[in-house]
């Protein structure tokens, strides 16, 4: 993918060109269309997600709980913390997301420590607010 397109990301703007550069090579863009089940409640996860255009429903059990949109990222917390998925998610219209394997996210974090930093303190900033 183009490390362009992840100059939009909030997660990813701040972040060097070279970081940015070492995360494009990870990932890959994909348009899918509304309906398309991102993730799975109670599966396992294996992809990390970034909505670049498009959105989506979160579900836990079968109750919209949020609604997601351009730059969210869903999947985090499954990979990072190996866990199961505690929630649905859905595509509402047609979307363009970014997808990063389990082992590109991996391999990607041993490469660019800054980047998996940032993500598992969004992780940790999510299950705070879980929490709450």
């Amino acid at each position: 993918m183009d490390e362009n397109s992840l100059r939009s990301i909030a997660l990813f703007d701040s972040l060097p060109g070279d970081a940015r550069r070492a995360i494009a090579q990870h990932a890959d863009e994909l348009d899918v269309p509304e309906g398309t089940e991102l993730a799975r409640q109670g599966d396992f996860a294996y992809e990390f997600f970034v909505i670049e255009d498009g959105g989506a429903d979160v579900l836990r059990d079968g109750d919209k709980i949020a609604e997601l949109g351009p730059g969210d990222f869903l999947g985090e917390m499954g990979i990072v913390n190996k866990v199961v998925r505690n929630a649905s998610v859905v595509t509402t219209a047609p979307s363009r997301v970014i997808v990063m394997s389990e082992q590109g996210f991996r391999s990607m974090s041993r490469n660019n420590p800054a980047v998996a930093s940032r993500i598992s303190a969004a992780v940790e900033q999510r299950c705070q607010s879980l929490v709450s």
